[in-house]
């Protein structure tokens, strides 16, 4: 599970994708993944208030590099499965806010420690004319198997998106699935934006002094 976590907290630090959208139309997503990855981990590297644990540094890390290369419309929906159609273009919006807010909080802590990390690009296999592509990264780590993480991307208008992350072979969306579906059961879609917000709170707050002594 730790090695889990840890994968997880790389896929922001990993696909934090600097290229403008014009650059992107030409760089294949492969390339992309790869040039922008060692881009950010050279960031982290040189930036000492990252490594301290600029906790709002690292967050604006995510929002200017990272987020506008997800698609979080098609990843939220997967998230909530069957009952996205139940949602109104209101709640459609609020879930994908909250979230997007969710997973910057989660990964943020978790950037610095990727400075060290060795990865390993595997070849893509892909048409040029595929517009669904997965491109695989491993993170090599001495002493312990490589972590394969797999980025489920699709060809927009704007460029490449990221709609799924698998690490391990788990889907980091479908990760969240049954947590989603259990809380909209017992809330409707109100009670998991509400679950959300919570979650987003209580991750903003950090640990409490007991959880930090434990």
């Amino acid at each position: 599970m730790q090695s889990l976590a840890r994968a997880a907290a790389a896929f922001a630090a990993c696909l934090a994708l600097a290229a403008t959208a014009r650059a992107q139309d030409l760089v294949p997503p492969d390339v992309l993944v790869k040039n922008v990855t060692l881009e950010v981990v050279d960031i982290v590297k040189k930036d000492k208030d990252i490594q301290a644990g600029d906790r709002r540094k690292v967050i604006d890390l995510i929002q200017t590099k990272v987020l506008p290369h997800f698609n979080f419309e098609a990843m939220t929906a997967s998230a909530v499965g069957r009952h996205w159609a139940k949602a109104t273009p209101e709640q459609r919006a609020r879930l994908v806010e909250e979230f997007r807010t969710l997973l910057v909080r989660t990964y943020a802590s978790s950037i610095a420690a990727y400075r060290d990390q060795k990865f390993d690009f595997r070849p893509l296999r892909a048409k040029p004319t595929d517009t669904d592509v997965t491109v695989t990264v491993r993170i090599l780590q001495s002493g312990a198997e490589p972590i394969q993480l797999e980025y489920d991307m699709e060809k927009r208008p704007g460029g490449w998106k990221v709609w799924d992350v698998r690490i391990a072979g788990i889907s980091l969306v479908a990760n969240y699935r049954t947590e989603f579906d259990n809380a909209v059961r017992n809330g409707g879609i109100d009670g998991l934006i509400k679950a959300l917000q919570a979650k987003n709170t209580a991750i903003e707050r950090g640990p409490t002094t007991a959880e930090r002594k434990s």
